[in-house]
């Protein structure tokens, strides 16, 4: 089949299996996103093979966790011809979807959110896997938004009243945080992602009064996931 043609038969399927997006109510302190996004709520991620218009689909619902990499190798290898995986997932374990993103890299499948899907947090990297991405209209790809205080003085003497073992622990988050932010940017230049959807968005330091609603999700629009290639046209030999 050619590329337009399976594209176009792509999205007719996506359309057909889950319709198209109805607005929904915003979220008061997520604006950019509807109040309840629908990223499945099975606790752990199901693999479900389906045909859909043609197209045969992997579908990849609810959260991720530690054995979720090892449940996809195990999907892949029972349904080898597959044409697309679709995602809708709250997010989990980020690493999980980071290694579960190389696996899905390493089968050359494309990966899809249909409309009136949501893919969060880890979700993203194993999305992003996909040597083809389609976000349709109507899909959400939602990424975590990071803030400060502006009352960094309070939050130190808050700290300085558990002692330095407070401050230890405190120490490790950071550490972590540091790894695992060199670890997003590492990905994202190997799967093509721009780096400015880490600086632009999801790492961008925005200072907040105490006590006053804090972002932690951004909705990307169609526009911002193409300026940041996180959507791709799918490309086929032949």
């Amino acid at each position: 089949m050619r590329a337009s043609s399976r594209l176009l038969a792509g999205l007719v399927a996506a359309a057909l299996s889950c319709g198209q997006a109805t607005a929904q109510a915003r979220d008061p302190a997520n604006p950019t996103c509807p109040a309840s996004p629908n990223w499945s709520n099975n606790p752990s991620m199901t693999f479900t093979y389906e045909v859909v218009n043609g197209i045969k689909v992997l579908k990849a619902e609810g959260r991720i966790d530690a054995q979720t990499p090892s449940r996809l190798e195990a999907a892949l290898a029972e349904y080898p011809e597959l044409d697309e995986i679709w995602l809708r997932s709250p997010g989990g374990d980020a690493r999980a979807g980071t290694q579960a993103g190389f696996i899905i890299r390493e089968s050359g499948i494309p990966t899809r959110i249909p409309g009136g899907w949501a893919c969060f947090s880890a979700c993203n990297f194993m999305f992003m896997g996909g040597v083809g991405r389609i976000v349709d209209p109507g899909a959400l790809f939602i990424v975590h938004m990071f803030t400060h205080l502006n009352d960094g003085s309070a939050v130190r003497a808050d700290i300085a009243r558990g002692g330095e073992q407070t401050v230890g622990i405190v120490g490790e988050i950071e550490q972590a945080s540091a790894l695992l932010a060199s670890e997003d940017n590492d990905f994202l230049i190997r799967m093509g992602i721009s780096r400015s959807l880490l600086t632009d968005v999801m790492y961008q330091v925005r200072a907040v009064p105490v006590g006053q609603n804090r972002e932690t999700r951004r909705c990307l629009t169609q526009e911002e996931v193409r300026r940041y290639n996180v959507a791709q046209d799918v490309q086929f030999d032949g």
